[in-house]
């Protein structure tokens, strides 16, 4: 069975190692929208995988070291490309969420990108 908990946060990013000419090159903002996703099997007795409160707890942390900030300025995200974000977010979340099996970040109504850990 797999839980998931959906949660956004707007940041400001530049994509350093493209070329001047690209437009991400440039700061610029996004709505990101995140998805994580817990797996496991069904407590008999308490009838769930995990607690909802402790996976909002944990992306509420999340969120409030990443909603309204320049991505680059955050240790670990110098080069903020949605890759490097769903690690840097899978790295956090995995030690509160050990059955965590998918990080989906949403950077525009067409683009993202998805992370199962390594």
């Amino acid at each position: 069975m797999e839980l998931f908990y959906r949660f956004s946060f707007e940041a400001a990013r530049q994509l350093p190692r493209l070329p001047t000419e690209h437009p991400c090159s440039r700061l610029h903002g996004h709505s990101f929208h995140l998805e994580v996703r817990v797996s496991g099997p069904l407590d008999p007795t308490l009838g769930w995988i995990c607690d909802f409160a402790t996976i909002e707890v944990a992306c509420n942390t999340l969120r409030d070291h990443l909603d309204h900030r320049t991505l680059n300025e955050i240790e670990g995200l110098e080069n903020p490309t949605s890759e490097h974000l769903a690690v840097w977010i899978w790295n956090r979340l995995h030690t509160i969420l050990p059955d965590l099996t998918e990080v989906r970040i949403q950077e525009t109504d067409r683009a993202g990108c998805i992370y199962r850990g390594t």
